[in-house]
């Protein structure tokens, strides 16, 4: 059995099974031992700590949630949990992590044929393969469905491929690219699986980020790039298929906004406790306590929404609104919760010394990805009013 962690102050966790939280257990000490300890030399050195990849293909839980994974299927409760667990050590880490399981092996899954999944899945499951998703592109990130500029086009038993794409974590060092391209032929949005070393495609790293610097997001360029029809996914034929992978993976951030902003809290409650002024420990004057207790609010009914955003999820009820209010939701609250406890640390919550500060950046990043506030938002009001705000 895990300890719960000292934030879950309503013990959402106990609504795992007991298998389920060993499994937490083996994931959060795998992260205590060989993440935690490297996560800050790593950010600032803006560079990925690969080592870590055999880690967690030891863990045997990347590919779980697919048909054919060996092993039970992890509930939705459980895949919530740990995207929380590794956002509260490391969001980079944890971005890397939910970039191949859910963004690239999501896109083989739901969209791949029978035998694209049999050829891909098993050995990303493994992680001997790592997994990228490129679909925004430089001029285009929330209008990218109805603007994307990256084109495909059918010649005899290729696709040729012409275009840039931008913010496309893991591409570095990637060995499939799921590409995202507008066939010219009939103006829909189909999927294309692009391996490493294939002629004009090139990846280059984005170089002075502030936020999640040791994911290695990349810019692309597709220069009559040709993938053989064999990679083109073949059940990806609208942007109405892209969206449903962004469906299940928005739930994802919404569990790691939660992961962030309660190791925030815990962060800042440990040193509320042990920082002295005025002869005794901040934590025992109003004012810092009231800071934490809004905290503290933001992160359980954060954890609350999301709890039950999975438990639609199993039940096969849950719609793209959910996933998009508790992404919106989350983050928001996300980022009050790191301001308050980089407040809360003063001075020395701008040094990486006391993690804080890689939260404080790293949220930023959370807040606009897969999809913005204002974007989910309209998903939101769509479904609540009937009306459509979208151009």
């Amino acid at each position: 059995m895990s300890e719960l962690l000292t934030g879950d102050f309503y013990r959402f966790e106990e609504l795992l099974d007991d298998e389920e939280r060993r499994t937490l257990g083996r994931v959060r000490e795998f992260l205590r031992t060989q993440v935690a300890p490297i996560a800050n030399e790593y950010w600032a050195r803006a560079e990925f700590p690969t080592e870590v990849v055999k880690g967690y293909a030891e863990l045997g839980l990347a590919g779980r949630a697919y048909p054919g994974a060996p092993g039970p299927r992890p509930s939705s409760l459980l895949s919530g949990f740990l995207a929380l667990e590794m956002a509260h050590t490391d969001a980079s880490v944890a971005t890397f992590y939910g970039v191949h399981t859910g963004l690239a092996m999501g896109s083989i899954a739901s969209c791949g044929s029978d035998e694209q999944r049999d050829r891909w899945l098993p050995p990303m499951s493994r992680m001997e393969q790592i997994g990228a998703f490129a679909l925004t592109e430089p001029e285009g990130g929330s209008d990218v469905a109805g603007g994307m500029r990256t084109t495909a086009v059918r010649d005899g038993d290729d696709w040729v491929l012409t275009g840039a794409k931008r913010w496309i974590g893991n591409a570095t060092f990637a060995d499939l690219v799921v590409v995202w391209a507008k066939d010219e032929l009939d103006g829909q949005v189909k999927g294309f699986v692009v391996e490493r070393g294939t002629p004009g495609f090139t990846a280059t790293k984005i170089e002075r980020k502030i936020a999640l610097r040791s994911v290695e997001n990349a810019d692309l360029v597709l220069d009559n790039c040709r993938v053989p029809e064999a990679n083109r996914l073949q059940n990806a034929r609208s942007f109405r298929d892209t969206a449903g992978i962004l469906r299940a993976t928005r739930s994802g951030v919404a569990w790691q906004a939660v992961g962030v902003m309660l190791a925030a809290y815990e962060i800042a409650l440990d040193y509320a406790r042990k920082r002295e002024q005025f002869g005794r420990p901040i934590g025992r004057f109003q004012l810092v306590q009231d800071l934490l207790v809004r905290m503290l609010g933001n992160v359980t009914s954060s954890l609350g929404m999301v709890v039950r955003l999975a438990q639609l999820q199993d039940e096969g009820t849950y719609r793209d609104e959910h996933s998009a209010l508790a992404k919106a939701h989350c983050t928001s609250r996300m980022r009050e919760v790191v301001g308050w406890a980089r407040e809360l640390l003063a001075g020395n919550g701008i040094v990486l010394d006391y993690d804080i500060g890689r939260f404080v950046a790293d949220a930023e990043a959370l807040y606009s990805y897969e999809g913005t506030r204002e974007i989910n938002s309209l998903i939101v009001g769509r479904a609540i009013t009937g009306l459509s705000a979208f151009v």
